[in-house]
């Protein structure tokens, strides 16, 4: 009976890792290079850690269980609340700003879709207690940007969509639409784009019965940069200072020279309650996929678990919908690191007579090719052989086929404790002294 993998999972073969490593891997060099240090938590945490973030309603998204103490625990469907804790559980030993990624393997119950599975890896990178919120905000944006412009993609591939949630919330208010009533409509206000216009317009009348306020509702969310906002309500003191935050961010960007990547988009939402300013997500030009990130600022996170009112900032990438374009792209083909085998060992498996100090003994060059093999690798060396029966062609065309850069042949020439090393590249031999070799390794 054949068992197959589990529904939104995935199976990672030798070269599907090789896919993984090479996006996580840079992952985590973009972090270092800017300043961020990972850590990590554990893969299950207490189930009311993820409703206070999230609602109760999370808990049908995610695989909870009780454990034998009667606990009720979850997989972790992101990391953001484990973050939260750590961060409170030594926030007075912390020195800041805290600047933290991580790239947790992350788990959700839902039905799988293309590029949301069930099972997936996640880059999160944060901000927390920055004296100036605007700068981290556009920190949080470059690194990504940064990653994005590391493995080739460009501003006309991708772009970063940017709005703000403290300037929706003005202006909502400005609108006359009570507070009671802001978190619905930040739900149907962040599926805007995934819905068509007729039905988008039918579900908001159904929140906003006044008619004057659901079309200026439309109306700001067809908005096109910040100016325009600026100028439809130049006399509202909140939003125009809301609407400046998110200018001064673009502009760091700007100085930062990544602002060809971003635009601004105030029907960026994000669906989650606790965003509290400036908020984003990267889309890929032709629309064709889900968001390949997203993140904001999120100042009450930290108070909601216990701990202090501290500003913070974030972003997540998960890897399904990341692939995708890649593979779309051609770029993970053609940025994965050539495999480079430094020695392939070879024999021409005749027995060899080899003098001993307590006599002779046989060895044959098989013998040592296995010793010859194990001083390369304990040298650094990426070294192999041969487990095939074959002569030495056949083990030539196997160091070929291998990428080996050079080739060692033990024959005859041992005898006289000499080594054949043949350059694979070029084709030319040459005779080695055995132990001039050996210390050549070693220096």
């Amino acid at each position: 009976m054949k068992i197959p993998p589990v529904k939104g999972t995935r199976d990672f073969y030798p070269p599907d890792m090789v896919r993984r490593n090479w996006i996580i891997d840079g992952w985590k060099k973009v972090s270092v290079r800017n300043g961020f240090e990972e850590y990590d938590g554990p893969i299950f945490e207490y189930l009311k850690m993820f409703q206070i973030k999230s609602g109760d309603e999370i808990v049908e998204q995610l695989f909870s269980f009780e454990d034998r103490g009667g606990r009720d625990l979850a997989l972790r469907p992101e990391i953001t609340p484990t973050l939260a804790r750590m961060v409170n559980q030594q926030i007075n030993s912390l020195p800041k700003p805290i600047k933290w990624f991580s790239v947790p393997r992350l788990f959700r119950a839902e039905r799988p879709q293309k590029g949301r599975l069930r099972e997936f890896f996640q880059w999160n990178i944060d901000i927390i207690g920055a004296d100036d919120n605007v700068l981290a905000d556009a920190e949080v944006i470059f690194t990504t940007i940064d990653y994005l412009q590391e493995v080739g993609l460009s501003s006309k591939d991708v772009k970063v969509k940017m709005s703000s949630r403290k300037l929706l919330a003005a202006v909502l208010r400005n609108i006359g639409i009570p507070e009671d009533k802001h978190d619905a409509l930040y739900t149907l206000l962040d599926k805007k784009a995934k819905l068509p216009p007729k039905t988008f317009t039918e579900m908001l009348d159904k929140q906003v019965h006044d008619s004057k306020q659901a079309n200026k509702i439309k109306a700001f969310m067809e908005l096109e940069s910040v100016p325009h906002v600026e100028k439809m309500f130049s006399r509202d003191n909140e939003v125009v200072m809301a609407n400046d935050e998110l200018a001064e961010v673009r502009h760091r960007l700007d100085q930062m020279g990544v602002a060809d990547y971003c635009i601004f988009d105030p029907s960026i939402v994000r669906g989650l309650a606790y965003y509290t300013g400036v908020v984003f997500e990267v889309h890929d030009v032709v629309g064709d996929l889900r968001a390949i990130c997203g993140g904001g600022r999120f100042d009450n996170l930290l108070h909601d678990f216990g701990g202090p009112l501290i500003p913070a900032t974030g972003m997540g990438m998960g890897d399904c919908v990341l692939q995708i374009l890649f593979e779309q792209k051609g770029l993970i083909d053609k940025n994965l690191p050539e495999k480079q085998l430094d020695y392939f060992v070879a024999t021409v498996d005749k027995p060899l007579n080899i003098g001993m100090a307590d006599g002779v003994v046989e060895k044959t060059e098989e013998d040592i090719v296995v010793q010859l093999t194990a001083k390369l690798r304990l040298a650094g060396y990426f070294a192999t052989f041969s487990y095939k029966a074959g002569g030495l062609s056949k083990q030539l065309k196997e160091a070929s086929d291998r990428n080996a850069g050079k080739c060692i042949i033990i024959g005859e020439e041992f005898k006289n404790n000499q080594l054949v090393v043949k350059d694979m590249a070029t084709g030319k031999q040459e005779l080695v002294d055995y132990d001039k070799f050996l210390s050549g390794l070693k220096s």
